[in-house]
């Protein structure tokens, strides 16, 4: 794959290898039906529920088959990666379970509850101003000075196998899907979800959904070269981060789509499943229900798989409260 030093790493042995390494690590997550969900969309849907992994989302499949690769000179150098929040808490458990210390860069606009997190897995927390460039440069610092190995939170080959297994799962467990919807931001588990899909089930559409006010990964497919976010502001989060060498290339070569989502439909949808379905999803989980109850794709009677990819909110700050405020 054009982008990728070593295309082996992505190979279907590769996934494999991922997913035996993982499997004493990580929950095998339960796909749920929602009768009200397949009702408004005329649809049969399959949630993958990523909202109850380990560490509240899908991130710690990468983070941990990440980490279980590095050799003992890299452990004991120690880790790094700069994340809003759901990496962070990821690598910062995958650090403690191989005993490797771990280190965190966060904005300062990053919610409470997960900077708490990461801390409490037993990570040392770096704040820094909430832009991708300050996030990077403090990263770059910290390698240079103290000799950690980042680990990307999607750009990385490790990252983005582990990341396949959710779908992965899904595919094994719901045969003959006609499409698959996966959030987007760095790409790590879209470009892991389309593999899954190349190996597992060739007929199966991958579809990654991002905000409109963060539309890099549609605006680099459309460009066919890497567009960099200018810091958006958007309710996801988790989705602001832009698609790397590694992601865009298996994004591109396999052909999957990226649809975009209102503010305001993802914070209906969210609202939406924790009320209907009583799952608690944050707001990068939710653009996959939006795409859907905002009609960005027609599903009418098909089989459509969606992976809600975590459940980490700031109960302090629900974007509907927000909202009315």
């Amino acid at each position: 794959m054009a982008g990728l030093s070593d295309p082996a790493l992505l190979s279907a042995a590769a996934l494999a290898e991922a997913a035996e390494r993982l499997r004493p690590h990580v929950h095998r997550t339960p796909v749920l039906r929602s009768g009200w969900l397949d009702r408004e969309v005329g649809a049969e849907v399959f949630c993958k529920c990523e909202n109850l992994q380990r560490t509240g989302a899908f991130k710690l499949r990468g983070a941990l088959n990440a980490v279980f690769s590095l050799g003992d000179d890299e452990l004991a150098r120690g880790v790094v990666a700069h994340s809003s929040g759901n990496h962070a808490q990821a690598l910062a458990l995958a650090a403690r379970e191989r005993g490797t210390r771990a280190t965190l860069v966060m904005p300062q606009s990053a919610p409470a509850v997960k900077v708490a997190a990461v801390r409490g897995y037993g990570a040392r927390v770096i704040l820094c101003p909430p832009t991708q460039a300050a996030r990077k440069e403090t990263v770059r610092r910290l390698v240079a000075e103290e000799g950690l190995v980042e680990i990307h939170s999607s750009n990385d080959p490790r990252i983005i196998a582990g990341a396949a297994g959710a779908a992965r799962e899904l595919l094994e467990e719901v045969a003959e899907l006609d499409l698959l919807l996966v959030p987007v931001g760095g790409g790590g588990l879209l470009s892991g979800s389309a593999l899954a899909a190349h190996y597992h089930a060739p007929a199966t559409r991958v579809i990654g959904v991002e905000p409109a006010a963060a539309a890099t990964a549609s605006s680099s497919l459309a460009r066919g070269e890497i567009v960099l976010s200018n810091d958006p502001r958007t309710v996801a989060d988790g989705l602001l981060s832009n698609l790397g060498e590694h992601t865009f290339a298996v994004v591109r070569r396999l052909g999957a789509a990226v649809a975009t989502v209102e503010e305001e439909a993802i914070v209906t949808a969210m609202r939406g499943v924790w009320e209907r379905m009583k799952l608690v999803i944050e707001p990068s989980a939710a653009v996959t229900v939006a795409a859907l109850l905002d009609r960005r794709l027609d599903v009418a009677g098909r089989r459509a798989g969606i992976i809600l990819s975590g459940g980490n909110v700031d109960l302090d700050r629900l974007p509907w409260l927000e909202t009315r405020a």
